[in-house]
């Protein structure tokens, strides 16, 4: 059977790890990959969507990259329980008009024994910027691990 490390019941060192793992695979904006950590009937809850199982993410992510475009996240971890770990996050992106936006928001997550979230639940808000106040100016794709995290930003 395959599994996702790290795995469940979390330590801190190990659910930062998890924290990590899945804002470098957010970060790639790659639906394909992202689905990947996932069970196939995992479900979710997005703002107003309720997506289930893989193949509905997918189709959640797909568009959600074609409209926030030029996206950078960052996630904390906030806490964590066997196998439930808690984050708070904030991203940055435009729309096709130019408008930035930072989005804050937390998740809930629950995996399986073998490393799949089953559950992410995650509540955001957005908040428009003008692109001056843009906290996050790395390139496209993984955050560089010099960059400040949420903490010490501010935010």
């Amino acid at each position: 059977m395959a599994t996702k490390p790290p795995l469940p019941p979390f330590t801190a060192e190990t659910a930062r790890q998890k924290v990590r793992l899945a804002e470098d695979a957010w970060n790639t904006r790659d639906p394909d990959r992202v689905v990947q950590v996932y069970t196939e009937d995992t479900r979710w809850r997005n703002r107003a969507e309720f997506p289930v199982g893989r193949a509905q993410v997918r189709e959640f992510l797909q568009r959600k990259w074609a409209r926030e475009l030029d996206y950078r996240l960052i996630k904390e971890l906030w806490a964590f329980d066997g196998a439930r770990i808690a984050v708070r996050f904030a991203y940055e992106w435009h729309d096709d008009s130019g408008q930035w936006y930072r989005s804050y928001g937390n998740e809930n997550w629950e995996f399986d024994a073998a490393g799949f979230m089953t559950r992410r639940f995650a509540s955001i808000n957005d908040l428009p910027i003008q692109a001056l106040e843009r906290k996050y100016h790395w390139a496209l794709g993984r955050r560089p691990d010099e960059h400040p995290g949420l903490g010490e930003l501010g935010l």
